[in-house]
């Protein structure tokens, strides 16, 4: 029985006493199962359910190259039933930006890195072969166990550069959780980095708020390197609006649009304009 089916009857069976709202705005799959599980208290036979109807765990460890690069991550084939754990698979823009950045590691040596939304972190870890620090951030707490588990990963296979690697929780807009980032790392990042993070237009200002409180912390003298690929039209032309009012300047780098799964990516190069 497929999902879709399979969850209205056992909701139904489950004697729901109210409304079930699945909210756009939850973080985390927990506050679904909290709405779940909201029924009236005198009823004796609830049946509470468990946020492991909603998450998948069943990682498999998977070996990825780029270039002369090898590694080896636990993920997923494909996306849990929560939308809000798509970090738990790698996405056609993490590919195109790991087959960038292997093509082009010289940009990398000597640098911090921040990675936001970095997934079950494939880009972040081929970044610490070039880069002696690298921050992977998500927002949410089941992908990142991931991340650390696969940081763990790195560690136990013996990868000396695993040692830069280290994972925060950020969910974008958030001024404290990134401001606790920026005390922990005081002199700020060289780059900002993010792959196929930009879904839902609802995420797309936050993001680039973000960004820009980087950008600028470093006085300028940091750069933001987006993999970008093409679902929708009318958020092609936002990321590009939204870039600019926030007072930066977006280029496409020079030769990586590409066709990747069948869609269209790019790199941007996205900085704070000259005053």
């Amino acid at each position: 029985m497929g999902f879709a089916v399979f969850l209205p009857l056992l909701l139904f069976r489950c004697r729901l006493k109210r409304q079930l709202c699945w909210s756009a705005a939850a973080t985390d799959s927990s506050r679904v199962c909290h709405a779940i599980c909201a029924m009236e208290e005198s009823d004796d036979d609830t049946i509470c359910l468990g946020d492991s109807i909603f998450v998948n765990r069943d990682y498999e460890l998977t070996t990825f190259t780029f270039g002369r690069h090898s590694l080896r991550l636990l993920c997923l084939r494909s996306a849990s039933t929560d939308y809000d754990l798509t970090g738990q698979v790698v996405w056609p823009g993490a590919v195109l930006l790991n087959n960038y950045l292997t093509e082009n590691a010289g940009m990398l040596h000597g640098c911090s890195i921040i990675e936001l939304g970095s997934g079950v972190g494939i880009t972040g870890i081929l970044c610490s072969r070039f880069c002696h620090e690298i921050v992977l951030t998500d927002h949410n707490v089941e992908v990142l166990e991931i991340i650390r588990k696969n940081i763990e990963l790195q560690s136990s296979l013996d990868d000396p550069c695993s040692a830069g690697l280290s994972a925060l929780k950020l969910e974008w807009g958030n001024s404290d959780q990134l401001s606790k980032i920026l005390q922990e790392h005081p002199a700020g990042f060289d780059l900002v980095l993010g792959a196929d993070i930009c879904f839902q237009q609802s995420s797309i200002p936050p993001l680039f708020s973000t960004v820009e409180k980087l950008l600028l912390f470093r006085g300028g003298k940091c750069k933001f390197i987006l993999a970008y690929v093409s679902r929708a039209k009318n958020m092609d032309a936002m990321i590009v609006d939204e870039a600019l009012k926030h007072g930066m300047q977006i280029s496409e780098v020079q030769g990586t649009r590409s066709v990747i799964a069948n869609l269209e990516g790019v790199i941007f190069e996205i900085t704070m304009q000259s005053s």
